[in-house]
């Protein structure tokens, strides 16, 4: 049975989140503020990338918003308040969620209370940088990395602290929201509270670095950036070859010996070298004498005497080269643009039936209050209504 999720949001981590619910085949419907006089209005990822023709629809906005509905409310307003409480109750939504201060949830009128009088069997779930309990603090992803050790872990060991390649925190956030939401239903736990902490969920993506804390002796132990150095399994790390580099994970003594077993590879081998403990002793020797033998092959000849020798290996590709990938480029969700032209955007995490029936293809990513006309009506409004709701900056 298809849902019907209202979202306040913008930015990354609820869109994520709600995007996925698109992916199930859900009906999810963006409120964002309406436009006022020469402001950026709504979602300020609308902003942010290629110009695609439109002033409120630019290449960053699009990949975590295809397949949603757009409307506007301005919840600074009683009327805007009561007009989301009809919706609410009146398009029989099961899901609200937003990624607002939570400081502003009772200032608004999106706190749970207050919507679950329109639907006692509201699930209601709200993205913060550190729940409820720290109103006033702000989320966003590079600031998270950095205060939840991400950056400080990222890295070469004698180089500055750097984040992640995409924002991570954002996207773990993002995928909790879904479960727990996901949950709730199954659990059909339907008048349900859900705040997520993007803070905790990035401490909890800490599970080989915080309980480190109980079994080192001294701070030098402790996990720090490692580069492209696996901290526990020797000798997981990229190696350069003649056009470019080829990462090579061994993680255990069995592979290890496969490895230095090979011809040409026997130099590789000693005997205090068996074991990986042994290995940790002289990993940086380890790392220069298989860059040497890496360098005499070019990425495809290394990645298939890897394969060869059935050990765990792939190139370091480029962004354009993953894309290239037959499994991800078979996978690839679509849309078009505003001037016909078809985007590949990035494949689901999962191929869910709703995908397959609609060949990995989504409408593109709804302007600023698109479908304001049609939702408002949908719950009884008439023209007339709808234009003065606009002309009182209501919608």
């Amino acid at each position: 049975m298809t849902k019907t999720i209202l979202s306040l949001e913008q930015a990354l981590a609820l869109p994520y989140a709600t995007e996925r619910m698109v992916q199930q085949g859900w009906r999810v419907i963006r409120i964002e503020t309406p436009v006022e006089d020469g402001e950026n209005a709504g979602d300020p990822n609308r902003y942010i990338g290629a110009d695609l023709g439109y002033h409120d629809l630019h290449s960053y906005y699009i990949a975590p918003n295809t397949g949603k509905e757009a409307i506007t409310i301005n919840l600074k307003k009683k009327e805007g308040q009561e007009l989301l409480k009809k919706l609410i109750k009146e398009l029989n939504v099961n899901v609200f969620m937003c990624n607002t201060l939570p400081k502003r949830y009772e200032q608004l009128g999106i706190d749970y209370k207050t919507l679950a009088e329109a639907n006692p069997n509201l699930i209601w779930c709200g993205i913060s940088a550190m729940g409820p309990e720290h109103p006033e603090r702000a989320g966003y992803d590079p600031a998270l990395q950095a205060m939840m050790g991400f950056t400080y872990l990222t890295g070469e060991p004698d180089g500055k602290p750097v984040p992640c390649g995409i924002p991570i925190i954002d996207l773990k956030a993002g995928d909790e929201a879904f479960t727990q939401v996901v949950l709730a239903m199954l659990e059909n736990n339907t008048n349900k509270e859900i705040h997520i902490s993007m803070a905790q969920c990035a401490a909890s993506w800490l599970m080989t670095a915080l309980p480190q804390l109980n079994f080192v002796k001294n701070d030098n132990e402790l996990f720090t950036r490692s580069g492209n150095e696996h901290r526990s399994f020797i000798p997981c790390n990229a190696y350069p070859t003649k056009d470019g580099y080829l990462y090579l994970a061994i993680g255990n003594d069995l592979q290890w010996h496969k490895f230095v077993s090979h011809n040409g590879f026997e130099k590789l081998f000693s005997e205090n070298r068996k074991t990986n403990e042994g290995r940790m002793k002289e990993k940086e020797n380890i790392y220069k004498e298989i860059g040497e033998l890496s360098k005499n092959y070019t990425t495809k000849e290394f990645f298939e005497l890897c394969i060869s020798l059935n050990l765990s290996a792939a190139p370091v590709n480029t962004v354009k080269e993953v894309a290239q990938l037959e499994f991800v480029d078979k996978n690839m969700l679509r849309t078009n643009l505003p001037n016909g032209k078809e985007a590949k955007l990035s494949p689901a995490s999962y191929n869910t039936e709703f995908l397959k029936q609609n060949k990995f293809s989504l409408t593109c990513s709804p302007r600023l209050g698109e479908q304001n006309n049609k939702v408002y009506k949908q719950i009884g409004m008439n023209e007339d209504e709808i234009e003065l709701f606009i002309a009182n900056k209501i919608i």
